[in-house]
Order: structure tokens, then C-alpha cells, then sequence
């Protein structure tokens, strides 16, 4: 069972590093007090260098084709270029989806490593007719 002590926006503890899944290679959202905190596990850190360049994270939520339509969250940190950092998780990977109403922003996305926080970013949240979305943010 994974389980996480928050301070705030801050983990003060969490066992995810030696669960299966992050010894899988497959990355964790959890959520507290305003914050989505990317869980990224050991196999995977050389894509915080990559996630460095964004200047904000678009979370994205919609059905998954490619895994039987199911609800899956893309995280696309968004840099400006033809080809941000992007990630594409099953709702099995997130501890809370959020609803519809929470569009917009109003958030941060901090990125998590054994070694801890290693990246805070503005987020902004849509909801999209499929995943993967791939698109930049619109506020029309």
C-alpha cells in the first residue's frame, strides 16, 4: 500500500520509491493543498532534466483509447517548443482526478525524486475529448 505524509504542499515521507510500480519505471500525481506532485521514479530521473525546460505544466484529462478508453490524465510541460516533455498516465497512477469545474489554473506542479523536490511549476487544467491531447494551452 502507498502511502505519503504531506506538509503542506510537501512530502515529508512517502514509501512509493521502493513499491513495484516505481521500480517499474511508472511515475505517481498525488495531490494536497494545491499542488499536484510528480512522483518520479529511479529508472526515470534523467526526464527531470527534460521537464527543467518547461515554463508551465498543462494537465490535460480525458478518455484513453489506446488503453480500452479508460480516464487518464497527460501532463505536458509546456516549453514553447514543437516538442515539450509530455507524459500520459492511467487514472491507476494518480491518487484523485479532478473534476470538470476545476478548469484553469490556480495550481503548481512540483517534481519529486528520491532526493526531493526538484522542479515548481504553474499548472493549468483541462479537460479534452481524448488523451493524447499533445496540444498547447488556448484560453479561448
Amino acid at each position: 500500500m502507498l502511502t505519503i505524509v504531506n506538509r503542506g504542499q510537501a512530502i515529508e515521507s512517502t514509501n512509493y520509491w521502493d513499491t513495484e510500480h516505481a521500480q517499474a519505471g511508472l511515475f505517481y500525481l498525488t495531490w494536497n493543498a494545491g499542488a499536484g506532485r510528480l512522483l518520479v521514479p529511479d529508472p526515470q530521473k534523467a526526464a527531470v532534466r527534460e521537464m527543467r525546460t518547461a515554463q508551465y505544466v498543462i494537465v490535460s484529462r480525458g478518455p484513453w483509447p489506446d488503453q480500452g478508453g479508460r480516464d487518464a490524465l497527460e501532463l505536458l510541460f509546456e516549453d514553447g517548443s514543437d516538442s515539450p516533455y509530455c507524459l500520459h498516465l492511467s487514472a491507476e497512477q494518480t491518487d484523485r482526478l479532478l473534476p470538470e469545474t476545476d478548469q484553469g489554473g490556480g495550481f503548481v506542479i512540483t517534481v519529486w525524486t528520491r532526493g526531493g523536490q526538484k522542479l515548481r511549476l504553474p499548472g493549468k487544467y483541462r479537460t479534452v475529448d481524448v488523451i493524447p491531447c499533445l496540444q498547447p494551452w488556448s484560453d479561448h
